[in-house]
């Protein structure tokens, strides 16, 4: 191997630390277990009463947690595989607002067309 490929393959990607290193897993790792106990502990706890600002919250460090994941576990950055990373996390991002915001059209939805009659509603419903 040429010392190029070598050094292509040891870069060293966010904050000098090298990929894949036990210190780089770790914080990825406490960064991925604080990012999951604030929602659940929004949720359990009922701390914002309001559930469209709980709702806009879980969904902001969702999106926080899968860049945390993309850095520290995946290893894009926009320094390596000559850009291509860029376009693997454009592409990454399409997606997730695609499934966020389909999801949450769906679900409003379902909650709207699916909701079951009012007695009063039953009544005066013609068939």
């Amino acid at each position: 191997m040429s010392a190029a490929h070598d050094a292509a393959h040891h870069d060293h990607g966010h904050g000098g630390q090298a990929h894949g290193s036990f210190k780089s897993y770790m914080t990825g790792f406490v960064l991925s277990v604080i990012l999951t106990a604030i929602p659940f502990w929004l949720v359990m706890g009922d701390v914002l009463k309001n559930p469209v600002w709980t709702t806009i919250l879980i969904l902001a460090f969702a999106v926080v947690q899968i860049v945390v994941h993309m850095v520290y576990f995946l290893h894009l950055n926009t320094k390596s595989e000559g850009g291509w990373n860029v376009l693997a996390l454009i592409f990454t991002v399409t997606l997730v607002v695609i499934t966020l915001t389909g999801s949450i059209w769906v679900m409003h939805h379902l909650n709207t067309n699916m909701m079951p009659m009012s007695p009063h509603d039953m009544l005066h419903h013609q068939p």
